[in-house]
């Protein structure tokens, strides 16, 4: 009898433990497969047969359609390059160049990956509609207020995320440095 309850002890605490470690992984996802440049993350091989089941998990909880490996990565950022966490009340300033792309678009969500609604529908850049400067370089105001020049409105949210996505680009698993992939920096200039 007792060797029976320890038995049935022991496959309890290993359910438990193997549901947690599964629940925890797919709402906050893995550092499996990820590549970080700066403040900007991505997970090239969501896209392909080879994602791991972690990976799998976040992505069919979220609801996501991953970029395909073929097509593109997605890279997101939930701070700045000094690891403090984007607030849409204060000015946040999105500068310089993309690794190389046929086509790319920065695009304003929410902490539940919704866009952000704002009076100007503006959720985003391509970067065919982007201004920039004489060295091909750029700077987006990410701000409550508006701004002059290239500017995403956050309409004060807290919390927020930036997703930069890469089409038809040599980024991707073999990419491991800023010189490889040259990421724009991402500073917080001013809060209230």
């Amino acid at each position: 009898m007792r060797l029976i309850f320890i038995t049935l002890l022991a496959l309890m605490l290993a359910t438990v433990v193997g549901l947690g470690a599964t629940w925890m992984t797919a709402i906050r996802g893995t550092d499996l497969g990820t590549l970080t440049i700066g403040a900007w993350t991505a997970r090239p091989k969501t896209g392909t047969a080879d994602v791991d089941p972690y990976s799998r998990a976040s992505i069919v909880r979220s609801g996501e359609l991953p970029v395909g490996t073929g097509d593109g990565v997605a890279f997101s950022a939930t701070t700045d390059d000094r690891k403090r966490p984007l607030d849409g009340r204060c000015d946040v300033v999105v500068s310089g160049v993309t690794p190389a792309a046929r086509f790319w678009t920065l695009t304003l969500y929410d902490q539940k990956g919704h866009l952000v609604a704002n009076s100007l529908q503006r959720y985003g850049f391509t970067s065919q509609e982007i201004i920039r400067g004489a060295d091909g370089a750029f700077e987006v105001r990410v701000a409550s207020r508006s701004r002059a020049g290239n500017w995403l409105p956050t309409g004060g949210i807290e919390r927020y995320a930036l997703m930069l996505r890469l089409y038809d680009t040599p980024v991707g698993v073999a990419t491991r440095t800023q010189r490889d992939a040259p990421m724009p920096s991402i500073a917080t200039v001013g809060c209230p």
